[in-house]
């Protein structure tokens, strides 16, 4: 059985066909602004929870990040399902998917039989894009800006109260994250930035970290000593949250190598960092009520050292 209820977390979906999915997209490939990028194709016809409904979310620029709204509010996000970047000339980044309801189904009954798969995808790839212009890529990350617009304190404040309203949160979790919100707020008053460092030039250092390496995070004066007063190594910001990561031992999901920047569209290259299994964004020190971007975190290798200790076993 299928229902056209709005969905909330913990509901089961079934993406729709490519053929149904065509007819909700513009000339453009979108649906309001949102791209449907090519690397969601392949998930045409398979199930999945639904994670978080997009009540808000963060974007980021050379400036720091700010958190907005889409311009309609039927954007969710799917347990586990990231951007591969196959299609976007490898991006590293392993952005969250944001899906529109109008891509998905609500399943009621898991044993209901799957909706037929045309298997005619080609003429859906037909339509996306993957390029906005020479050296630019188009997709939900470089469209980030133009799919949203920003919150005012007010309005995020009203935020915290939908997203209890619509199950992405309880009253008690919400209410830690305003308390973590305010709480690095008042210490950032009190104190000034954590992350300050006494650089103008950073340094850099080069370990050739590989995925499943076991590395340690250096202890805070450590890091500190590679930052300059803006709390950056080579431009890369060391939030102060990742300072509860510091003197913990991890392992290296990835290499990030390039990724795509929000609303520009621009490759960036990285250069000696990384991405580590499990360090996401803590994003209601950040921002009031937190963010359901989950982003990952991104590491200097100048931050990390190899564990020289044994993993430990489960």
């Amino acid at each position: 059985m299928r229902s056209s209820r709005r969905l909330r977390p913990g509901d089961i979906v079934e993406v729709k066909t490519p053929s149904e999915i065509l007819h909700t997209l513009d000339a453009e490939g979108t649906s309001d602004r949102l791209p449907f990028m090519p690397e969601m194709v392949e998930l045409c016809g398979k199930r999945f929870r639904v994670a978080k409904r997009v009540l808000k979310t963060c974007s980021y620029n050379g400036s720091g990040s700010n958190m907005r709204q889409f311009w309609t509010d039927d954007v969710i996000t799917l347990d586990g399902l990231r951007c591969s970047g196959l299609d976007h000339d490898g991006c590293a980044k392993a952005c969250m998917i944001f899906w529109r309801e109008a891509w998905l189904r609500k399943i009621e009954d898991v044993n209901a039989p799957f909706q037929a798969d045309s298997n005619d995808r080609s003429n859906l790839r037909a339509r996306l894009r993957t390029l906005r212009g020479p050296n630019t890529y188009f997709c939900q990350a470089s469209q980030l800006i133009d799919a949203t617009k920003p919150l005012s304190q007010w309005e995020r404040l009203g935020k915290c109260v939908d997203d209890v309203r619509v199950g992405n949160c309880t009253v008690f979790e919400m209410v830690q994250r305003i308390g973590v919100w305010l709480l690095w707020r008042l210490r950032r008053v009190l104190f000034g930035k954590r992350s300050r460092g006494p650089n103008y030039g950073t340094p850099v250092a080069c370990l050739g970290l590989q995925p499943g390496e076991l590395i340690e995070v250096k202890p805070m004066q450590e890091i500190v000593a590679t930052l300059n007063s803006a709390g950056r190594n080579r431009g890369l910001y060391f939030s102060p949250d990742m300072s509860l990561s510091c003197a913990k031992r991890q392992r290296v999901a990835k290499r990030l190598d390039k990724i795509i920047d929000d609303g520009t569209g621009e490759m960036r290259q990285m250069h000696n960092t990384v991405l580590l299994e499990g360090s996401l964004c803590r994003c209601a020190h950040a921002a009031l009520g937190g963010c359901p971007r989950n982003e990952f975190v991104y590491w200097r290798e100048i931050w990390l050292r190899r564990s020289s200790n044994p993993p430990i076993s489960n």
